[in-house]
């Protein structure tokens, strides 16, 4: 790849003048700031620029960046540059991507189809380098909007190293030893390979079943029934490498220990104090396992019992045996159906209106400090 250091720095002295968030824009900041990227001779000959700056001179809300969606999803160069607004990635704002994609699994890859695009980011501005921006979704952009046939980038580098950083971690200090024998100590390889597949999975769940997303997107908004859509895919994900022979068996292995370690492990302590989506979902999976005996806790240690993977599919049923309600119930019954299967396994203060993480992950959480 050629040297974008100067492309990167000339992104930064533009950006850098910028509002925090780009809702807050109107035509003359737009205007101006295609004016800005027309006058610089290093970024005006990227056709990434180029996209966007065509995208520009006919902007108004509500529009869809034409130009420059059609550059990423053709993938002509590797290269990514817009304007982004997206409340959960507070940081993206002007920025510019390089990226590397990486091999898959041609079964897994047809069986399994979606946008997905798991990458490596080989070079970035500020707001890609955000810890929090793990991914990138179409309606990201200014625009707001998501189409069918747009990528969905998944940066898969940032995975590995939460992985390596705070995973390994509770792996080697809750889990009993053995519990995870294709992943723990594993190279980053193997670990990349894992988040890939996990991530192709993951979207393509997400697009079935019986209340899909987008489809059912709105309905699926409040903070836990969030947290149990991404229980539903993640673990419908677990099943299909459990059960799939299809799937070469040893990478099939590795991305069900990669999923359940993370789901049930990470994102356990990332929301404490104050539990997110994430972390409201792995409370449920911690206790609907724990109290159908798919692990048991011994003497601070998780053990992983030899009814995980059944359990993990009655899981996976009550949820699917309320969601079908939906053909012959209105939206709001469903809701409200939902909600009542997350609250029986979670804590939630009624008077606080929010959930209470789990002591037991609060205290690891301490005691490891991340």
């Amino acid at each position: 790849m050629d040297d974008m250091t100067e492309v990167f720095a000339e992104v930064e002295a533009i950006r850098s003048g910028l509002p925090e968030r780009q809702s807050r824009r109107d035509g003359v900041e737009l205007k101006e700031l295609s004016r800005k990227l027309s006058s610089s001779r290093v970024l005006r000959s990227r056709p990434a620029v180029r996209a966007f700056l065509e995208d520009l001179d006919v902007y108004e809300p509500g529009k869809r960046l034409e130009a420059t969606k059609a550059h990423i999803n053709t993938r002509r160069d590797n290269h990514i540059f817009s304007l982004f607004d997206a409340s959960y990635f507070p940081r993206l704002n002007l920025d510019y991507l390089t990226y590397a994609t990486l091999p898959t699994d041609p079964y897994l890859a047809e069986r399994y189809a979606s946008n997905t695009m798991p990458v490596n980011i080989t070079g970035l501005t500020t707001g890609f380098g955000s810890r929090v921006v793990v991914a990138l979704f179409p309606e990201n952009h200014i625009d707001g909007i998501q189409k069918p046939d747009d990528l969905i980038f998944y940066f898969i580098n940032k995975f590995v190293g939460r992985h390596n950083q705070i995973t390994r971690l509770l792996i080697d200090e809750v889990m009993e030893p053995g519990s995870f024998p294709m992943i723990q100590g594993a190279p980053d390889v193997k670990i990349e390979q894992a988040s890939s597949w996990w991530v192709r999975l993951h979207e393509y769940h997400h697009r079935h079943g019986d209340m899909p997303i987008p489809e059912f997107l709105s309905a699926k908004k409040l903070k836990p029934l969030a947290g149990l859509e991404e229980l539903r895919v993640d673990v419908s994900g677990m099943l299909a490498c459990l059960h799939d022979e299809q799937l070469p068996r040893a990478e099939a292995m590795a991305a069900y220990e990669f999923i359940l370690s993370e789901r049930l492990l990470r994102y356990a302590v990332e929301g404490i104090p104050r539990p997110n989506y994430d972390a409201v979902a792995s409370q449920l999976l911690f206790n609907f396992l724990e109290g159908h005996g798919g692990i048991q806790l011994d003497e601070g240690r998780i053990r992983l019992t030899p009814k995980l993977p059944g359990v993990l599919r009655d899981f996976l049923s009550e949820i699917e045996s309320i969601e079908a309600h939906i053909h012959r119930e209105p939206v709001e019954a469903v809701k409200k159906r939902l909600l009542d299967f997350t609250n029986r396994y979670t804590d939630y203060d009624a008077e606080a209106r929010d959930y209470r993480h789990i002591p037991y992950f609060a205290e690891v959480k301490a005691r490891l400090g991340v």
